[in-house]
């Protein structure tokens, strides 16, 4: 079940899945799970180092094949709360490999697009599923950001049904 809705500098999509609200949360915030879905379709997460803790840092590097080639981006932030199988709060910034926050406009992104944005996952039991809801403040409802975070939770909810068990 897919319930999308947005202001005009925030993404939230909320969505109801097929697992345990402490399955959820490791797909969060263990690196394994996380590169396994992470990503629009076609991205790979060929690192991901998450030291998820209160003022842990995140480091993460996204591939995908363009048609002028590869192209890997990467994005680098902070964990602002971290409240087991409940809420995750972590900034979000592009930088190069080393975790150095590289201005959007340097990345080709439109005049206006914030240096840091914030992601907030909210997690609740909801039967034997879990509630979530996601919001990615500081990125519009309408940008292929918001299509990148549905392909990614599309792949989520695959990757949840492909490991159950």
């Amino acid at each position: 079940m897919t319930n999308d809705s947005a202001t005009n500098d925030a993404v939230v999509i909320e969505r109801t899945l097929d697992a345990p609200v402490g399955r959820v949360w490791e797909m969060w915030t263990e690196p394994s799970h996380f590169r396994a879905w992470y990503g629009p379709m076609g991205a790979s997460i060929p690192k991901a180092d998450m030291d998820v803790r209160v003022g842990g840092r995140r480091l993460v590097a996204m591939e995908m094949q363009t048609p002028n080639g590869p192209m890997q981006m990467w994005f680098t932030g902070e964990y602002v709360t971290v409240d087991p199988t409940s809420l995750l709060v972590y900034t979000e910034s592009m930088s190069d490999e080393t975790g150095r926050v590289v201005p959007p406009a340097e990345m080709g992104m439109p005049e206006g697009h914030p240096e840091v944005t914030e992601i907030v996952v909210a997690l609740e039991p909801a039967g034997d599923g879990t509630k979530m809801v996601l919001t990615h403040r500081g990125v519009p409802a309408d940008s292929p950001g918001a299509m990148g975070w549905n392909m990614a939770l599309d792949k989520l909810t695959t990757y949840l049904a492909d490991s159950a068990g």
